[in-house]
């Protein structure tokens, strides 16, 4: 693991909540809870935490909207099961006046 994926897990170890999405922020917020004297690399670790916070963010969302899709597939399915229990009665229905008209003809 390279030093700034290394540096940065830490820092989000302990102060995840405080990071967002936005780069700006995120610097600001890494000033506050670590002292990180070099400016390019206070960059490349706020960078990586942006872009951490947002792969994390997108996942998350994806995730939501596969098990959403995953609910509203199991609620056609099972309307259409009861749909097709009620089409299955009334053609059992159907076929027993049938055979009743049937046999009161003979």
């Amino acid at each position: 693991m390279d030093r700034i994926k290394r540096l940065s897990y830490e820092v989000l170890d302990g102060h995840k909540p405080k990071f967002g999405e936005d780069f700006v922020d995120n610097k600001k917020v890494l000033d506050q809870i670590a002292i990180i004297r070099s400016k390019g690399l206070k960059n490349e670790i706020a960078g990586y935490i942006t872009k951490f916070i947002k792969k994390e963010n997108r996942e998350e969302k994806a995730k939501q909207s596969q098990i959403e899709s995953s609910r509203i597939e199991n609620y056609t399915l099972e309307e259409k099961i009861s749909e097709d229990d009620t089409i299955e009665e009334e053609v059992i229905a159907i076929t027993s006046n049938t055979e009743t008209s049937e046999d009161t003809e003979e």
